[in-house]
């Protein structure tokens, strides 16, 4: 499939070079055999039907050409083999998370190599675009609407996935990775667990990277889109309640409320753009949740 698009790309930039060059030479040439120092009195050309033709006719057939050219590329990237493995892809303002057929989640792609992976791309929030440049592979990510791609992993290692459409202020930041591994590596990473330790805080931070919470909040005193995770359990800070400004303290409650409802307290000086609280949460449960919390409480 790479090599189709490539090929398309190929045709499209000899077949432009070729009209460059041309019109260019054909401008010079007019301009120097009818300049005004040869032609000093203008003769007027009322048509010529052969040349009408021609230069209606020839890129007529080349541009049906180029379309039929690209749309054989197109039916075979949206022609997903039996046997393609499904992952799906779940972007949100800024970051992307990918869910497989055993309920495993991460915060990059891991697929095997040599096996077609199809992609389902759904958006919680806005318009994303899922781009992999080195598999030559982009699809529009529509909230409300799903909808995927597929490539076919030749060779081990990574490669990068973008947001090719603007999506707000952190846009350029909402980045990827496929891990291409052997199927022995793959069959002991998906069988395994989705942390490296055990306890309940690592747990909680690659629960906070899932779900893109690491995206906007940073660990150091930063200030990002949302306010710093540094130093917050205990924290006094002052938020908005229905519009009414208020203190509060980062306790266990505090926090369990931000994470299954974000848009009640409001922190003061920051916009409300998290996501609905059904999109953030319908994947957490309770135990997900204590996790966080005790995530949270380590950052110091």
């Amino acid at each position: 499939m790479t090599d189709v698009v490539n090929n398309a790309f190929l045709a499209f930039v000899i077949i432009s070079i070729f009209f460059l060059v041309l019109i260019t030479f054909l401008m010079i040439y007019f301009t120097i055999k009818y300049s005004k120092k040869r032609h000093p009195r203008a003769i007027q050309i009322h048509g010529n039907t052969w040349l009408e033709v021609t230069w209606i006719v020839i890129p007529t057939i080349i541009v049906l050409g180029m379309f039929y050219y690209g749309y054989v590329g197109f039916k075979m990237m949206r022609d997903v083999p039996e046997d393609a493995m499904v992952v799906t892809a779940i972007g949100r303002m800024w970051d992307w998370s990918f869910q497989y057929e055993n309920g495993k989640m991460s915060d990059k792609l891991y697929v095997p190599l040599g096996k077609p992976i199809k992609v389902v791309l759904r958006s919680i929030d806005v318009l994303h675009s899922f781009y992999i440049p080195a598999f030559r592979v982009k699809a529009d990510v529509v909230p409300g609407r799903e909808n995927y791609l597929w490539f076919k992993p030749q060779s081990i290692g990574p490669a990068d996935i973008f947001c090719a459409e603007y999506c707000g202020a952190s846009h350029a930041y909402m980045l990827s990775e496929v891990i291409v591994m052997n199927e022995d590596e793959y069959t002991k990473w998906y069988q395994g667990t989705t942390v490296l330790q055990d306890e309940k805080a690592s747990l909680g931070e690659d629960l906070m990277k899932t779900n893109g919470c690491l995206t906007c909040h940073r660990m150091d005193s930063t200030e990002d889109n949302g306010p710093t995770f540094k130093g917050l359990y205990g924290k006094k800070r002052y938020v908005l309640e229905n519009g009414k400004e208020k203190q509060v303290t980062a306790n266990e409650g505090y926090l369990r409320r931000a994470i299954v409802d974000p848009g009640f307290d409001i922190v003061k000086g920051f916009d409300d753009i998290m996501p609905p609280p059904e999109d953030l949460s319908e994947e957490l449960s309770e135990e997900d949740i204590a996790n966080m919390i005790d995530y949270l409480k380590t950052v110091k």
